[in-house]
């Protein structure tokens, strides 16, 4: 061997690159939902006690954003959405970004349960194990399903902070939890419907490419019946207050009109090939089509926020329960 293929190959790798591998945008949902966990369970918490538990929890799911990205990075490769992250352009090694998730995960779950409980600990490791080996290992490619059963490690959140703030995970911390479960599915599926040709061509079974548009626009329309009576539910036994369940209604109201209305259009159907009035004819229809897909995907972002940002701001000003 030659002293070039002997000598090791140093990191091109900056400082933004691993913050990217933490997936930011995620983790500012993922912080926002545990914080408002936190700050809803009863009794009183120490302040840093509270801010090391956030911060915990933003470094274990960035720590599975890692995780999934390292294990991720010839799909993620494949598809426009994703392609420029770290690993799939080639900044970071996958061996690089395994073990910066791991370490992450490791510092993340040994510190929240030294500050603040093993409980919270415990579900913290559950989350980053179930999103990095259950969710992108063994069922993102091999049921349609995945993201159904997937969504679970989005919604522990709220369950961590509460557990963070009181040793215990009570029912009313399950329904924090079932709200982002059923939210995830339409959330989701939205977006599949006009990325599905990425999801195709990297091997991905998402619904629309197993079942088709037609039945992922009606199951986005059956789980968003089923989701936002379940939003509504906090103000009903008490958790939420009056401007939760103003938000809750009025956003629910919203996010139905939305389901309905994609139900009612073509969003991912195979676009009509217009010859005769050319190509922008044609992309203009696929843009008409995916519209109400793509109004919903931003609603439910926004209708999800302000949930919590209601029970958040309930609880700091004394008008929840």
């Amino acid at each position: 061997m030659t002293d070039a293929q002997t000598r090791p190959v140093l990191s091109t790798a900056q400082p933004e690159d691993y913050f990217q591998l933490l997936k930011p945008r995620v983790m500012s949902l993922v912080v926002f939902t545990a914080a408002t966990g936190l700050v809803v369970a009863p009794g009183a918490v120490n302040p840093l006690v509270a801010a090391i538990a956030v911060l915990c929890i933003a470094v274990g799911a960035g720590a599975a954003g890692a995780l999934n990205m390292a294990l991720e990075g010839e799909t993620d490769a494949l598809m426009r959405r994703t392609r420029g992250r770290p690993v799939a352009a080639g900044r970071v090694r996958k061996n690089e970004a395994m073990a910066f998730g791991v370490i992450l995960s490791l510092f993340s779950v040994m510190l929240l349960g030294m500050n603040a409980n093993w409980l919270a600990a415990g579900l913290l490791a559950l989350t980053i194990v179930y999103y990095a080996g259950f969710y992108t290992l063994l069922l993102k490619r091999r049921t349609p399903q995945n993201i159904v059963i997937g969504g679970a490690a989005g919604a522990f959140p709220p369950v961590i902070g509460w557990a963070a703030a009181t040793g215990q995970a009570p029912w009313q911390a399950w329904l924090l939890f079932a709200i982002i479960f059923l939210w995830t599915p339409p959330h989701s599926w939205a977006l599949a419907l006009y990325s599905a040709g990425d999801y195709a061509k990297a091997g991905i079974p998402m619904m629309p490419v197993v079942r088709g548009a037609r039945s992922t626009r009606l199951q986005i329309l059956i789980y968003s019946l089923v989701f936002v009576p379940v939003a509504i539910a906090p103000a009903v036994v008490g958790l939420g207050g009056p401007v939760y369940l103003a938000v809750s209604v009025l956003g629910g109201l919203g996010f139905l009109g939305l389901a309905l209305r994609l139900y009612r259009s073509r969003a991912g159907d195979e676009p009509d090939k217009v010859e005769a009035v050319g190509r922008e004819a044609a992309l203009y229809d696929v843009r008409a089509q995916a519209k109400p897909a793509r109004d919903l995907f931003a609603f439910s972002i926004l209708y999800l926020m302000a949930l919590f940002a209601a029970l958040l701001v309930e609880a700091l000003s004394g008008m929840g329960a």
